[in-house]
């Protein structure tokens, strides 16, 4: 699982079926210091995370489980909400 920020919303009148009534977000990906990584992704929220918020999330064939459709295009979908990370800083 991946850290990532959300840090906007994705609006698509046309999509293919098995998308339907999910949200789409944009998360912007960090890492274990909550450092931005790369470049925003969209993502699946069927959690109901919201701007701002701190999230975990899969990618790959991984993400398209948390659809009931066992064969969809997901790429990136949140699992969960993160409400603390604490990280052992080894020298």
């Amino acid at each position: 699982m991946k850290l990532g920020r959300v840090i906007g919303r994705v609006v698509s009148t046309v999509k293919v079926e098995s998308f339907e009534g999910i949200k789409l977000l944009l998360i912007q990906p960090l890492d274990e210091k909550l450092v931005n990584v790369g470049d925003p992704i969209v993502s699946f929220d069927t959690i109901g995370a919201g701007e701002g918020e701190l999230v975990y999330y899969e990618t790959s064939k991984e993400a398209g489980r948390v659809l009931e459709t066992v064969m969809n295009p997901c790429d990136a979908a949140i699992m969960g909400i993160v409400d603390e990370v604490f990280v052992n800083d080894k020298k």
